[in-house]
């Protein structure tokens, strides 16, 4: 028996969350790197309590992408692993429609995280653009056979699905409520969640997505490249006024492992050599300003 879903936005019904056609709930979190879905907690919450399957997704808008997936990845600490991950590339609101390098880096820059490949929403005519990962996410497309279809019976249609042998969610229904059909069970889905099995309690392999630091300040677990655009002091503690390792010029890199918002800024930490760490502001925590650039780790 095939499994279906509804996804849900903040101005979607509690009914779409259960609805009793589908067994899932794929929930919209973020949008670029300012928006926060108001009602995310809350439409988890209630499709967790209803036993649903569920997924989370980002809507692409075109930013930089690493800093779009640090920005979603930022909001779904502890539910990683439970909930199947996935990017929405549309071209509403999206700056970079059309790029076919922005997806891959964004699914490079989640993995290289959680050790979790997203599923990428896309629609039929576009499939083109997110084609080169085709090795390493699963499908899930876009095509309606008409915008008034408000119906569970899927139309018999056929969608093309090239370079993807088939999709692993086909959204065949969208206006008043999108509904999508999958080719994977229960088992399946959660194996997209958590493909190697060791994500829980908020720790990938005993390893804590989020701490608290003996300051009280709270830490994130993220891999990537900070660029400096600025002069730029790395320290020995995450406080201005900590003692000064070395003042970077700019252009100077800084590969890190975890930040934290506090104290004004947003910073990053880089581990050195003996177990010691450097500590680096990379944002102005008030305005999110960056002070340099953000890549991901080859």
């Amino acid at each position: 028996m095939p499994l279906y879903f509804t996804d849900v936005f903040s101005g979607s019904a509690d009914w779409i969350v259960t609805d009793p056609h589908a067994q899932g709930t794929i929930i919209k979190v973020s949008q670029g790197t300012g928006y926060l879905n108001p009602k995310y907690e809350y439409q988890y919450s209630l499709a967790k309590s209803n036993g649903r399957l569920l997924g989370l997704y980002h809507y692409a808008g075109g930013n930089n992408p690493v800093a779009e997936a640090n920005y979603f990845l930022a909001h779904i600490q502890g539910k990683i692993g439970e909930a199947v991950l996935a990017v929405d590339w549309e071209q509403y609101q999206n700056a970079a429609w059309g790029d076919p390098t922005w997806v891959r880096r964004f699914v490079d820059a989640i993995h290289q995280q959680t050790g979790v490949w997203p599923l990428i929403y896309v629609q039929e005519s576009a499939i083109w653009q997110v084609a080169n990962c085709v090795n390493d996410c699963g499908l899930w497309v876009a095509k309606y056979a008409s915008m008034s279809w408000h119906s569970w019976t899927v139309p018999a249609m056929t969608v093309n699905t090239s370079p993807w042998q088939a999709y692993t969610l086909w959204q065949f229904a969208g206006d008043n409520e999108d509904r999508s059909v999958a080719t994977v069970d229960r088992q399946g889905w959660k194996q997209l969640a958590d493909p190697a099995g060791k994500i829980s309690n908020g720790a990938i392999n005993n390893v804590p997505l989020t701490w608290t630091d003996s300051l009280g300040d709270v830490w994130h677990r993220e891999k990537g490249r900070f660029i400096t655009e600025r002069v730029l002091d790395l320290r020995w503690g995450a406080l201005p006024t900590s003692a000064v390792i070395a003042t970077l010029p700019l252009g100077s890199i800084i590969d890190y492992d975890a930040w934290s918002r506090h104290n004004g800024y947003v910073w990053l930490r880089q581990p050195r050599a003996n177990s010691e760490y450097g500590y680096l502001p990379c944002r102005n925590a008030d305005n999110n300003e960056p002070f340099g650039k953000f890549e991901p780790l080859n």
